[in-house]
Order: C-alpha cells, then structure tokens, then sequence
C-alpha cells in the first residue's frame, strides 16, 4: 500500500475505536490516510485521536468556511485512491443506498467516482432488518464493496449475531485486494467492462441438508458466501448467471436466476437442468452421504444404541467434469481441505475431471467458515498459483476475470 492514498469515514458506532488500529497499520504498510468523521464517530472517539494516528487534519463539518472555500468535500473524494467505510453503520449504509448528502461523509460519497470499500457493524437486528438488506443488496449492484460483517458477541449485553465489524487484518486484505496489489484489478475498470457478456455462468454454493429423519440432518459447514461472491462478480461481468443453491441465510445477488435446493440429488438435478453453460463453478460444500433410508416420523430416544446406515451422494462435480455430453468448456471445482492443501487438491482435480480446482485451508484457526477472507491457491494442469489472502469478493471477481480470459483465448483459438 506504499503511497496508497486512503479517505478513511468513520461512522458513528462503539466498533469506531478499532479505527485508530486500521490507521495504524494502514501507515505502517506506507499508506496515507485522512480521515471524515460524522457526528456521531466524534462521541465514541476524539478527532484529536485520529489526527495524532493519521498526521493529517480530520474532517467533519460540510459547512466548514476554509474548507469549502475550494470545494472540499469534492477535492476529499477525488484525491483518494480508495474510500474505506469503517464502521458502516446501519444510517450510513442508507444513506449510501438512497443517495443522501446531508453531511460531509455522505456528500463525500456521493461526489466521488473512486472505489468504496464498506465495512458494517451494527446490532445483528439492524443487520438482518429487510430494509439493511435490500441497501447491501442495492449498493453492490452499484459496485460497492464489502467486508463484512462476522458473526459473534456484540458490546449489548445478550446480543450476539451477525453485526460485528470485521477484523483489521480482514479489512486491510480487502483493501489491498481492491486496490490492485496480489494481481487483482482495480475495480473502477471492472465497472467499465463486461468480459464475460454473452456467457452463461453456472455455480453452486452453500451446504446441502441430508434427512436422517424430518427434523435432522447431515451437512457441512458451509455459509454459502464464496459461491454467492462468485455468482455476484459473474452477472457484475455482464454473464446470464444461474444459481443453485442449498439452504443459506443469503441474499440472492443482484442479476441473478436462482435454484433453491435441499440434498444433493436436488443439486445434481436443478445442475443439469441448467446446461448447457460456458462455466461450471462448483463452490458448494455437498454432503458427500446420506441415509439409506429416512423415516417419516421423528427418531426418539429409546435407551438403545441407534445405527446410520449412509451410502454415498452423488458426485456433482465429477458428473459434470467428466461427462461427454454438455460438459461447460471450463469446469471449476473448490477443494475445502485441513491439511496437504494442494496435494490433495491436484488429486481432486485429476480424480474428478475439472479443468481448475480452487483450494482454501478450512482448519478451525483459519476462520475461512463463515468468515469475511479466504486464502486459496489455484490448481490448473499448468501448476499452482498462489494467491494473497483477500476478501471472498475479491477472490471471486479474480476467478471470474480468469475465467473470462480463458474464454476469450479459446474463442480466438478456435477462430
């Protein structure tokens, strides 16, 4: 981030105060940031403390005389390389969503045609309220990006959910993501291109739920967020995107046709039905067995020892890869592993006919599950590419534009 010019708005939330840590390391990798504080940031931490991290005045009043002399609020968002919002509170995010520009902050957004990084925090209530989602679900149709929020403890006492804001290392990835470093392009291009218009991109995402009887069942953790990320960057990129998807608690992403499924074998279904595609991203986590047999009524505890007898789902990925009919040109798997990531991930790739297998470490300490970021290497039969710990959405827009130029240089090859 060396030279990186960063405008860093801090909204009006008690996680404002891990903003002086995000300055902090935001400098220390060579960045130069300013910040815009609203009115309500200014009561859980001081302008003076921001200015002494920042080395630079802090910004408040839209109406400040000397400021606005020279047009402020405009020279603020266009002298930045990249707009962090930390924390986004729920009022910022609609203020963003309904084109607000009732104080400095929200003017500042509303002027600029930089990239905007948000990260929310708020009570996980606030988070989850229809009317927080459909601004999310709005602002990244417009090319907002986010990190965030996770899922823990919140300051209330008893309250706990989605609504924390992300950790400083998870923002500070997504910030280099966006702005281009680890070979990830600039998002402002991404909005003046459509690479992958006229495609037909098919992925799948989240776990499947296997009926050990009709109120249990057999899954994987899996939060659906990569598959979604990856869905969103495709129909950003201008591609007719189908999505199946099993049982997640998700928006649908914008410009999107989504299949909602239970099992695998609804899965392996609603997939085929949905060829022919150009891409096959396979990222959900499929409960590799099911029960033999579910019964109809709850299974109550009767002292004995109860026995599952499991037989194996069937393999959507493999289906597909190796499948001579109506096989996608590009077939993409996602490899979940603990440990010999890329070993067994070259294996899987080899094993299940797919042209690209994505590998992430998925241990307990990782926080890949559920998590904001995600580490993962690319497994092609030209090797392992290596790619820097990023934002999903960031991981997802590079698998995209990687798929995009495959694409492009088979066509021309073809031709």
């Amino acid at each position: 981030m060396k030279q990186q010019r960063i405008l860093l708005i801090i909204g009006g939330g008690i996680a404002a105060y891990k903003c002086l840590d995000l300055v902090r390391r935001l400098r220390d990798e060579g960045a130069c940031v300013r910040a815009v504080m609203t009115r309500a940031a200014t009561e859980f931490v001081t302008p003076l403390s921001v200015a002494g991290l920042t080395n630079e005045r802090v910004f408040t009043d839209l109406f400040d005389l000397n400021d606005e002399h020279e047009i402020g609020h405009i020279r603020l968002s266009r002298e930045a390389d990249l707009i962090i919002v930390a924390p986004a509170t729920a009022d910022l995010i609609a203020k963003m969503a309904g084109g607000h520009a009732d104080d400095l902050a929200s003017t500042v957004l509303m002027a600029t045609d930089k990239p905007v990084l948000a990260a929310p925090a708020m009570n996980p209530r606030m988070w989850l309220n229809p009317a927080t989602q459909r601004n999310v679900v709005a602002l990244k149709g417009d090319g907002i990006r986010f990190v965030g929020p996770n899922t823990g403890e919140m300051a209330e006492r008893d309250e706990a959910g989605p609504g924390r804001l992300a950790e400083v290392p998870e923002i500070m990835a997504a910030a280099r993501a966006i702005l281009g470093e680890g070979g990830v392009p600039h998002v402002t291009r991404l909005r003046s291109t459509r690479p992958l218009a006229g495609r037909h991109v098919l992925v799948t995402s989240g776990p499947t739920h296997e009926p050990i009887d009709p109120v249990r069942y057999i899954a994987n953790r899996s939060s659906g967020r990569q598959g979604h990320a990856v869905a969103a960057a495709a129909a950003r990129m201008g591609a007719r995107v189908t999505l199946v998807s099993g049982p997640v608690a998700l928006t649908d992403p914008p410009g999107t046709s989504v299949v909602r499924v239970e099992t695998a074998e609804e899965m392996l279904a609603a997939v085929e039905r949905s060829l022919p595609a150009d891409v096959a991203v396979f990222a959900a986590a499929v409960a590799d067995w099911r029960t033999e047999a579910a019964p109809g009524n709850k299974l109550k505890k009767t002292g004995e020892k109860h026995a599952l007898n499991l037989v194996e789902n069937p393999d959507i990925l493999a289906t597909i890869g190796k499948s001579s009919e109506r096989r996608p040109p590009l077939v993409i798997g996602f490899a979940a592993e603990t440990r010999d990531v890329v070993a067994y991930a070259a294996k899987k790739r080899r094993a299940k006919g797919a042209d690209w297998i994505v590998a992430n470490d998925v241990s307990a300490n990782t926080g890949v599950l559920g998590g904001a970021s995600n580490t993962v290497h690319l497994v092609t039969e030209d090797g392992v590419e290596d790619w820097p710990t990023m934002a999903k959405e960031d991981v997802a827009e590079r698998l995209m534009l990687r798929a995009a130029e495959f694409l492009r240089r088979s066509t021309a090859a073809a031709e």
